[in-house]
Formats: structure tokens, C-alpha cells, sequence
């Protein structure tokens, strides 16, 4: 029997679970140092930069008569040594990021268990249950991942806009116009990868039964809710903060919502936010999992089913696990600092590169192609070619910004 595609509406939440995690707490401090205003204008340009790199990889997909992940799109266009760099980039970064979520996540827990049933937990027990509590939805596939992010993700917006209610009362208009645009190309590495969802797609494209439409439609519905997202924690943060308290929050490592807390001394906002992060968390995992466990059936030819293989859950789970009980700071450092070079050859030059050689070498031309021709993957090009430069150039001098 054919089983029924998924939903337009739970792709978009996927989506936007998948973007909106626990860093979007602390993007403000880091956009606040330019200023609201050029900082809205990179978030623009990110997320137009990422909705057609990732436009691009559904006309990729449409190559192909089977469900693919990204190793197969990079071994039919790149060749082998682009399927090695994947291999590697897109394991690097994924472990690294299931890492952080489950360090983050055994913290959370064991918070959780002491303040509701009084018990000690320690923080890689707390681990250990996330993963395997929600690992086993992993496993389970798409469409229940699906039907539980729509709770967790009622859950976030809740959160969120209790937040955002709390804090709008305290916004002071004349704080938006700071404008110091000689940082705010030092914002757009982190800006990109916080539009990073195109892991996601070859998910997609299998949960909705291969329409590349319905596909489309929940990439425009997902990264518009984001960015709408984004643009208004924008506004309520930076209208709260003086720039001093932010510039003091970026030089001593703390993030956006802690920094609120502090400003405001509000409890009930202290509440909201540990609340806020829970969710962004658990969302987050689940989207990075799922994608880590379809990528590896693929590199591994697994046949696809409606639930995931199993072996394949454990490999993208048991070894992010190990390493965050026992080194979870090397990894941070690794996310920090590696994670948006990562992002941005997988998710911005290979597949500018993947449609460059499929249409003008391979020939497939697609009917519904993006439209732009070779002008448009040139520009695409340049503008992951300066990531790229921009965030090597982060990682040699171990900083983000210059110090303002």
C-alpha cells in the first residue's frame, strides 16, 4: 500500500525546528554590534543566499528516480574525492553539532529531575536518557518525528512569545538605531549557518513521496518563518540592551536571553528563557539525527523504508554520545570554529557546484530548474567563496570580530 506523503505544514515546522536552535539565544549579541539595521540587512542576504542553495538541491534531487542523500548527489556530479571531502565535512560537523545538543540536553535533564522529583542526576545520565528516549523516535522515522516536533515546536513558540511579550514592554526604540555596518560582515558566517536546514531536504524529499513542489513550498514556508523569527527576537533584544551591556555579554561569553535575565532581573523571563532553550534543543536534535541517519543509510546503500535503519541509528548516535561525556569542550571549540566552514562548502559551494556540472556537462536540464543560469551560480560562488575566506581567516586568529 502507498503510503500517504507527508504534510506541507510539518515539513515547514521541520524545517524551521531545524534552524531555530539554542544559538539563536545568543545571535543578538552577536548582531547587536553593528546594529539592528545592518544586521537586518545581512540576515536578508543569508537567507536569500541559503533558500536558493538549497532551491538548488531539490532540482538536484530531481536527478534522481530514487530517494538520495547528499554523498550520492556529490558522487554522481564531484566524483570521488568530492564524496570523500563530503564524508568528512558532513560527519565533522554533524557529530559535532549532536554533541553539543546532547551535552546541552543531559544538563537540562538532570535539572529537570532535580527540581521535579529531588533526585541527583548527573549530567551524562541525563545523556543517556535524552538519547535514547528520543533516539528511539529516530529510529521510528520522519512522519513521528514530524507529529512530535509539531508538539515541541508549539511548545517553542509558546515559549517564544512569552518571552518576546514579557520583554516587549521594556524595548526603547532610540536603542535600534545603533549603526557601527563596518562589523556587520563579520556577522554573515553565523548568520549563514543559522539558515543552515538543506540537510534536511533529502529528508524531505523522501517523507513527501519525492514532489519536488511540495518540497519547495515547505523550504519558502519554513525559512520565512524563520527569518520572521529571527527579525523579531531582533528587535525585542536589541531594543532591551544598551550596546554597552552587549558588547560587555560578547567579551565575557554570555548569550542573548541570560543577558536579558540579567538586565531586567525578571524570574518569570528567567523561566520563559530556560523554557525557550529546552525546546530549541530537543527540536534541534531530532532534525540533526534524522538527517545524520538518512545520510549514512545513504553513503552506506541502505534501502529505504518508512523507518530508519537501525544500525544506522546507532552509528549517528553512539559516538556524538561517548564524546560528549567525555570531551564535550573540544567539540565546542570545534563548532565555533569549524562548523561554518563546514556549512558553507556543503551547503553553499557544492551545490552550486553539483548544478554547474549536471546542467552544462551532464546535461540535466530540468524543465523546472532554478531559474538564473550560469550568472546566478557565479555570484552563488563568489559569495560562499568569501564565507569560506572569511570564517579560515575566524578560525587562524580565533575570533569573531575585531574587538570593537
Amino acid at each position: 500500500m502507498t503510503r500517504k506523503p507527508g504534510s506541507v505544514f510539518g515539513g515547514t515546522l521541520l524545517i524551521t525546528g531545524s534552524c531555530i536552535g539554542a544559538g539563536m539565544l545568543g545571535l543578538p549579541i552577536l548582531t547587536g554590534i553593528p546594529g539592528f539595521f545592518p544586521s537586518s540587512i545581512m540576515f536578508f542576504i543569508a537567507w536569500l543566499f541559503m533558500l536558493t542553495t538549497a532551491l538548488l538541491m531539490v532540482e538536484i534531487q530531481g536527478w534522481f528516480n530514487k530517494p538520495v542523500n547528499l554523498i550520492s548527489m556529490v558522487e554522481h556530479t564531484l566524483g570521488p574525492i568530492g564524496k570523500v571531502l563530503c564524508w568528512l565535512l558532513y560527519l565533522f560537523l554533524f557529530y559535532a553539532l549532536l554533541v553539543a545538543y546532547m551535552s546541552l540536553s543531559g544538563n537540562h535533564t538532570s535539572l529537570f529531575v532535580d527540581r521535579t522529583f529531588h533526585l541527583p542526576l548527573s549530567n551524562w545520565t541525563g545523556s543517556l536518557f535524552f538519547v535514547i528516549v528520543f533516539g528511539w523516535m529516530v529510529y521510528l522515522g520522519a512522519k513521528p518525528v514530524d507529529h512530535l516536533n509539531r508538539y515541541l515546536m508549539i511548545g517553542k513558540i509558546l515559549s517564544f512569545v512569552l518571552l518576546v511579550m514579557l520583554g516587549a514592554q521594556y524595548i526603547a526604540p532610540r536603542l535600534l538605531i545603533h549603526w557601527q555596518p563596518k562589523y556587520a560582515l563579520f556577522t554573515f558566517p553565523i548568520l549563514i549557518i543559522s539558515f543552515g536546514f538543506h540537510n534536511m531536504i533529502p529528508v524531505l524529499m523522501k517523507y513527501m513521496g519525492g514532489d519536488r513542489v511540495r518540497v519547495r513550498k515547505t523550504i519558502y514556508a519554513g525559512s520565512l518563518f524563520t527569518f520572521a523569527i529571527y527579525l523579531i527576537w531582533e528587535v525585542v533584544t536589541l531594543g532591551i540592551l544598551p550596546y554597552t551591556d552587549i558588547l560587555h555579554s560578547y567579551k565575557i561569553d554570555i548569550d542573548a536571553a541570560q543577558a536579558i535575565r540579567t538586565y531586567l532581573g525578571s524570574t518569570l523571563i528567567g523561566y520563559s528563557v530556560q523554557s525557550l532553550a529546552f525546546f530549541a534543543i530537543l527540536t534541534s536534535f531530532l532534525a540533526q539525527a534524522l538527517s545524520l541517519t538518512n545520510f549514512l543509510s545513504d553513503g552506506f546503500k541502505i534501502k529505504h523504508t518508512h523507518r530508519e535503519n537501525i544500525g544506522m541509528c546507532l552509528l549517528a548516535l553512539i559516538p556524538p554520545l561517548i564524546l560528549s561525556i567525555l570531551y564535550p569542550e573540544i567539540f565546542f571549540q570545534a563548532i565555533n570554529f569549524a562548523g561554518g566552514i563546514c556549512a558553507v562548502v556543503l551547503f553553499g559551494i557544492f551545490p552550486v557546484l553539483m548544478a554547474w556540472i549536471g546542467r552544462y556537462q551532464k546535461k540535466n536540464l530540468l524543465p523546472d530548474r532554478v531559474p538564473g543560469g550560469r550568472l546566478l551560480l557565479i555570484a552563488l560562488l563568489l559569495i560562499a567563496t568569501f564565507i569560506f575566506f572569511d570564517e579560515a581567516t575566524t578560525m587562524l586568529n580565533f575570533n569573531l570580530f575585531p574587538k570593537p
